[in-house]
């Protein structure tokens, strides 16, 4: 499974924007720990692109989060089993232990949705550790799209384009009450939905975007020489 996703997504035409590159856990300037928020029908996006860079993802403890836990673990990456419905006081205690010293990675509408519907958790997190949300919009170039999940999972086609837009960091502010929460939810889903779309119309060409990169996956833990190409390069 790890190989067959390793060679399907390494077919990819891969590009980024970044609005920091210090927001960026593969860049050298990477200054963290942050919380990645994106949403659940592209998660197999960030396990490529992004192993070995000190972060836990929170996935479900349903059975269909149990491929992706083994795919996370071998690409260098801790997964936190739980969601908002099962297991999530233990799961927020264990990503707020973790947090300390390492980013966190959400998908805010799974593991049930509604779809691309932001949770409170990543919020009632932030907040509490007082680390930034940084979101993140992925786009394929018309990928095919499971219509029977509940969020229309995404599987690019073979040798497609693939976009991201990565935002720059939101700080929360500390002891939010549940007005606050509910307010800060409402901003950070409509910048990760503005982010989605920007990246998902830049994959299908029907807009380009200044200060592109080419985006390379992230080298493991020991290697700091950043793989993302500065856009004054040839790419």
């Amino acid at each position: 499974m790890i190989k067959f996703l390793n060679t399907w997504m390494s077919t990819l035409s891969y590009r980024m924007v970044r609005y920091e590159r210090e927001a960026d856990p593969a860049d050298e300037l990477f200054t963290g720990p942050v919380i990645f928020v994106f949403w659940h029908e592209y998660i197999p996006f960030p396990i490529y692109t992004r192993p070995h860079c000190r972060l836990a993802m929170l996935l479900s403890q349903h059975q269909d989060a149990e491929i992706l836990s083994h795919v996370a673990h071998f690409a260098g990456l801790e997964a936190v089993r739980g969601s908002t419905s099962r297991g999530g006081t233990a799961a927020l205690r264990e990503l707020i232990d973790r947090g300390s010293g390492m980013s966190l990675a959400i998908t805010p509408d799974g593991p049930r949705g509604p779809r691309r519907q932001l949770a409170q958790g990543a919020v009632y997190l932030s907040s509490r550790l007082q680390i930034p949300i940084v979101a993140i919009g992925i786009g394929y170039d018309r990928p095919w799209r499971n219509h029977s999940s509940w969020d229309k999972f995404a599987i690019p086609r073979p040798f497609s384009r693939c976009r991201a837009v990565l935002g720059p960091r939101m700080q929360i502010a500390a002891d939010l009450d549940r007005t606050q929460i509910e307010s800060e939810r409402v901003r950070i889903e409509s910048q990760l939905n503005q982010l989605t779309t920007l990246a998902e119309d830049w994959a299908d060409s029907k807009i380009e975007m200044q200060g592109s990169e080419k985006l390379f996956r992230s080298p493991p833990r020991s290697d700091k020489t950043s793989r993302v190409q500065q856009p004054n390069q040839p790419t």
